[in-house]
């Protein structure tokens, strides 16, 4: 039976809380994202939901990191927040295009996050996975608890989409399959961005995640507000 693959990173690592902590206190700044990679081998670029990104943005993170290092790229948010997929063919082909020239074979996923606002319709998860190309490795996350059932999860088997799993305030936990890769993100259950998990809150996923049979899993804490976030990555190495 092939092993599972276990990924972690994190969705920042600019927080100045870590200095002292994750980063030496003589590290400058500038060194901090290659002392990060030294310790993980992905990273999920979340500054692309603000800014469209270009070739150049991205060919200049290919470059700054090691080899058989990995991207998650989050799609901009006017994809998934302003005009939530709706006539979205041409920007969607642009960012594919875009994550694919600058990021290269560094290209791990590419993340589509939905607003908690977007609710469950067949029309809704139609839209979306017509949209999306099957050679890359398209991972779609919903606020939402509508687009968890059954519908949407055979949708994305037979698509070969990935449901991200989350652990966000009041939606479902556990881990969903619906491919042979798989992703997570912590965000902080009480406190959004700032809340850390027990060690025996980690060792439980970290469990779940053996368990799913779940090839590659990509799992990224975005707790990154305050020091939960590179403590709580450490912490789920360490059960590697």
């Amino acid at each position: 039976m092939k092993k599972e693959k276990i990924i972690i990173g994190c969705s920042s690592y600019n927080t100045a809380e870590w200095k002292g902590l994750f980063y030496p206190e003589d590290l400058p700044k500038s060194k901090w994202f290659q002392f990060y990679c030294q310790h993980f081998a992905t990273y999920e670029l979340n500054a692309t939901f603000y800014r469209f990104p270009t070739v150049k943005s991205l060919q200049s993170w290919y470059e700054k990191s090691p080899e058989e290092f990995t991207f998650s790229v989050k799609a901009p948010k006017q994809i998934t927040h302003i005009q939530k997929f709706a006539d979205c063919e041409a920007l969607i082909e642009d960012f594919y295009a875009v994550c694919s020239a600058g990021l290269k074979d560094k290209l791990g996923c590419v993340l589509f996050q939905l607003p908690p606002s977007f609710t469950y319709t067949e029309e809704r998860l139609q839209l979306i996975l017509g949209y999306l190309k099957p050679e890359f490795k398209n991972v779609i996350e919903f606020r939402n608890e509508s687009w968890w059932n059954s519908q949407v999860f055979d949708a994305f088997s037979k698509s070969k989409a990935v449901f991200c799993n989350v652990r966000y305030p009041k939606l479902p936990e556990g881990i969903i399959k619906t491919s042979s890769v798989g992703y997570l993100r912590f965000h902080g259950s009480q406190k959004l961005f700032y809340s850390s998990y027990s060690k025996e809150e980690l060792e439980k996923v970290h469990d779940e995640i053996k368990k799913s049979g779940v090839e590659t899993f990509f799992v990224y804490f975005n707790n990154t507000a305050s020091s939960a976030g590179i403590l709580n990555a450490l912490e789920m190495k360490r059960l590697q």
